[in-house]
C-alpha cells in the first residue's frame, strides 16, 4: 500500500528523462510538464497529435449484481443506463451538493464498471465509494497502482493509432486491419477492449483536450512498449511528446473545468456550467439528490468564460472588476479560477467565477494584473472548438 505522501514515479519516468522532460509535483507524483516548449506542444496537439502520460489518474473499479444500482446511488448520473463499453461522465457530489470529484466512468461489462478519478481525489472518491456502495452487492477495488495511461490527441491521432504495429481486436485477426477498422467507426465517449503485443488494453475515445484522441489504459509493465510503438508510428505524421503544461492550455482553450480550480466540494455543478450532468430525473435516491434539487443560492457566483484584448494573461485568484459608469466606482464581482495567452486564438482566455448580473456573454470586466487593470470580455465557452469532418 502507497503512502499519502510518498512521492510517485510514473512507469513511463525512464522515458520522459530520455526525451528531456522537465517535471512537475502532481499530487505527488513526479509528471512531465514539458520535453520542448508549451507553445510547440499545444501546437502540435491542435494541428497534428501529443502523447501524454496519464498514469497519476486513479482508476477505481467497482463490481458485483448490484453495481450499477450501487453507482446510481453514489453518482450524479445514470450510471445503470450506460452501456458495456460505453463511458460516461459524472460527478461525486457531497451530501451538501458540492463536487468531491468529477469523473469518467467506463462500463466495462454487465456487473463491472471503471470510475476513472483524478489523482489528487484518489484516496477520498474510494473511501466514498465504498461507505456509499456498502449496502449494496457490489464490491470497490482500487487498481490505480496496476494501470497506466497513456493519451494520444489531436486530429492525426486515429491515423497514428491505426498505424501502431501490436494492435489487435481479441478474437479477432492478428494485426492491425480489424483494429483500425473498430478504433475508426468507434464513437466518441465509447471504448474497445483490445490487445498490444498480446497484453490487454482498453482503447477509449475520450480525451481533455478538445481535439479527437483516444486514451490507452494498460499494464505498468506493458506502458513503455505501448509508447514507443506509438511514437514510432507518429514520427511522420506529426507526434511529438507532450507535457501537462500544454494538456492545460489545450483545456481551457476547450472550456474544461479542472478540479481545484474550477470545480471544489464548495462548487455546486450547476455554478460550473455542469447542472447537465446531475439527473434529477432518475428514479432513486443518489447522495446530494436532495442538495442538487434546491441548487446554489441565486446570487451564488457562475462560471464564465473571459477575453482579452492584450498580451497579459489573468492567472488563477486575479480578482474580476466591474466598473459602475455612473460613480465610477469599482465593483469586486469575481475571481479568476485559471488563465493563459491562448497560442490557438492569440488573446488572452481565463475562466471565472463572477456574479450572475455581470455574466452575460459581452459584459466589459476588468482584471487586475499584477496592478494594472486590463479589460476583458465575457465570452461564452468554450473558447475553441475543433471542426468536426
Amino acid at each position: 500500500m502507497t503512502s499519502h505522501d510518498e512521492e510517485r514515479f510514473s512507469p513511463l519516468h525512464d522515458a520522459h528523462q530520455a526525451a528531456g522532460a522537465s517535471f512537475t509535483d502532481f499530487a505527488g507524483w513526479q509528471m512531465p510538464v514539458r520535453y520542448s516548449s508549451d507553445l510547440a506542444e499545444h501546437h502540435a496537439v491542435r494541428t497534428a497529435a501529443g502523447l501524454f502520460d496519464l498514469s497519476h489518474m486513479a482508476e477505481i473499479f467497482v463490481m458485483g449484481p448490484e453495481a450499477a444500482k450501487a453507482l446510481d446511488y453514489a453518482l450524479a448520473g445514470k450510471l445503470s443506463a450506460v452501456a458495456t463499453d460505453q463511458a460516461k461522465y459524472s460527478l461525486l457530489l457531497s451530501r451538501t451538493g458540492g463536487i468531491i470529484d468529477d469523473l469518467v466512468v467506463y462500463r466495462t461489462g454487465d456487473d463491472r464498471y471503471m470510475v476513472v478519478a483524478n489523482a489528487a481525489n484518489r484516496h477520498l472518491v474510494v473511501e466514498e465509494l465504498r461507505d456509499r456502495t456498502a449496502p449494496f452487492e457490489a464490491d470497490v477495488y482500487d487498481e490505480s497502482d496496476d494501470i497506466a495511461l497513456i493519451a494520444v490527441q489531436g486530429p492525426a491521432s486515429l491515423s497514428i493509432l491505426a498505424a501502431t504495429d501490436g494492435f489487435a481486436v481479441e478474437g479477432g485477426a492478428n494485426g492491425g486491419g480489424d483494429f483500425a477498422e473498430r478504433i475508426d467507426s468507434l464513437k466518441y465517449y465509447w471504448s474497445l477492449p483490445a490487445l498490444f503485443q498480446a497484453h490487454p488494453v482498453l482503447v477509449a475515445r475520450t480525451g481533455y483536450t478538445g481535439e479527437d484522441g483516444f486514451e490507452l489504459y494498460v499494464a505498468p509493465d506493458n506502458a513503455n512498449e505501448l509508447w514507443d510503438a506509438l511514437l514510432e508510428a507518429g514520427s511522420e505524421q506529426g507526434l511529438v511528446p507532450a507535457g501537462l503544461a500544454s494538456r492545460d492550455t489545450l483545456r481551457l482553450e476547450a472550456g474544461m473545468p479542472l478540479y481545484g480550480n474550477e470545480l471544489s466540494v464548495d462548487t455546486y455543478p450547476a455554478q460550473a456550467g455542469l447542472g447537465r450532468v446531475v439527473n434529477l430525473a432518475k428514479d432513486t435516491d443518489f447522495v446530494g439528490r436532495a442538495a442538487s434539487e434546491v441548487g446554489p443560492d441565486a446570487q451564488a457566483p457562475v462560471l464564465v468564460g473571459l477575453m482579452g484584448h492584450g498580451k497579459r494573461a489573468a492567472r488563477s485568484g486575479y480578482p474580476v472588476y466591474a466598473t459602475d459608469t455612473v460613480t465610477d466606482a469599482d465593483e469586486t464581482v469575481g475571481v479568476v479560477t485559471s488563465g493563459a495567452l491562448s497560442p490557438t486564438i492569440g488573446v488572452p482566455v481565463a475562466m471565472a467565477y463572477v456574479s450572475p448580473r455581470f455574466a452575460r456573454p459581452g459584459t466589459e470586466l476588468h482584471v487586475d494584473v499584477r496592478g494594472t487593470r486590463l479589460g476583458f470580455t465575457v465570452t461564452a465557452l468554450p473558447f475553441y472548438s475543433r471542426k468536426k469532418h
